[in-house]
């Protein structure tokens, strides 16, 4: 089987065609390109759909954390606390900043933050938590806000990878990702769950003084033009970029529950293979499936890998080494040690996951993964 691979964009752009050349086209005959009324059309629909007061674009998730941060008054030397299992973006923006971002380690089933590690790392100088919500599946966020409260610091979500995703609180009230702490951060690469055609994101809150705020730093600390109240950076949501993600914002629970039925099958084909863990669900988070992400025991990771490879089926390892291990990290914790995170990073692999999936393409991935597996226990037999 041919040219299977991680996300299949050309597909699902094929399937939305008309809207999008539509929504394009509006774009390009008024050459609205800078802050062109698409823009606050998808911030009115991206907030509803979270039910969130306001929703913010701007250029990458990357910015909406940096803002974020900047927005929220975390000065240098400050600490921040990040899971040390995630993207570097979580704890890069933290370091250009010149605040400390300070790693701990993960839950080993759902690879969210551990809740009793970043109570543990608060100090005086702690100012920030920023969970993630890696994977598609939302921290266990009830215990983290309620922490955060106590010890008087801020809560930053980062939801690059679950919008969509819901939390259940102990009383059975119900929150979208990104909606729950004071700041939640999404990114619309091209490959998440609701993604543009280039760089993309945005920032929610619940605050209107914290969303004004945002809009000053992403628009060069302007509230009016060419008059600076603040400190700012250049970070904009493209208008072509927003038009095409109202289009696909309409289209974002069939996406979601498209990748949760590829999930299932995964799950039913594999769960059964000792050696392999599939992805766990958290009793209060939905799970939309960014990636669906294995764990490998007994150190044949990178063997399985190797074995998709050779029968054209794709996979990714998210991520190979924890950030404070890496060579820009190393001195903020060069002693730090993280068992679950080690582990992590020496066994997962993520299969192919997404909208446009085929039968017959998941039927080749699974009987590839199967083989493998029957392959290892054939020859332990002998």
């Amino acid at each position: 089987m041919n040219n299977i691979q991680m996300v299949d964009l050309v597909s699902q752009y094929k399937r939305l065609k008309p809207a999008i050349d539509m929504a394009l086209e509006r774009c390009l005959s008024t050459a609205h390109y800078i802050n062109g009324p698409q823009v606050g059309e998808f911030e009115e629909q991206l907030a509803a759909y979270l039910n969130v007061k306001h929703a913010i674009g701007c250029a990458n998730g990357t910015d909406a954390l940096q803002i974020s941060l900047m927005a929220l008054g975390v000065r240098p030397g400050d600490e921040v606390i990040v899971p040390a299992f995630t993207y570097v973006a979580t704890a890069e923006v933290i370091a250009l900043l010149g605040m400390t971002p300070v790693m701990v380690d993960v839950n080993p089933d759902t690879f969210n933050i551990n809740v009793e590690q970043f109570e543990k790392a608060i100090t005086p100088r702690t100012k920030a938590v920023v969970p993630v919500h890696l994977f598609g599946q939302t921290s266990d966020m009830e215990p983290i806000l309620e922490i955060a409260r106590r010890q008087g610091i801020s809560v930053i979500e980062d939801n690059a990878q679950a919008i969509g995703s819901e939390y259940t609180f102990s009383d059975g009230r119900r929150a979208r990702s990104g909606t729950m702490g004071e700041l939640g951060c999404l990114s619309f690469f091209p490959s998440k769950n609701l993604g543009c055609f280039g760089d993309g994101g945005a920032i929610t809150t619940n605050n209107d003084e914290l969303a004004a705020r945002v809009r000053m730093i992403a628009n060069h600390g302007q509230s009016k033009k060419y008059y600076h109240d603040v400190i700012g950076v250049n970070s904009r949501l493209d208008t072509l970029q927003a038009a095409v993600l109202s289009v696909k914002l309409g289209h974002l629970d069939e996406f979601c529950a498209a990748r949760q039925e590829v999930a299932a099958a995964y799950d039913s084909a594999f769960s059964q293979l000792g050696e392999l863990t599939v992805p766990a669900r958290a009793n209060n988070s939905t799970h939309v499936f960014h990636q669906y992400t294995l764990k490998v025991a007994g150190g044949g990771r990178d063997r399985l890998k190797e074995h998709l490879e050779a029968r054209g089926v794709p996979s990714m390892i998210y991520y190979p080494v924890p950030l404070y291990k890496q060579e820009a990290f190393r001195h903020y914790s060069p002693d730090l040690t993280l068992p679950v995170t080690e582990e992590l990073s020496d066994q997962v692999l993520s299969l192919p996951v997404h909208t446009e999936m085929k039968p017959d393409t998941q039927d080749h991935i699974i009987s590839s993964v199967r083989s493998f597996f029957e392959g290892e226990a054939a020859g332990r037999a002998v």
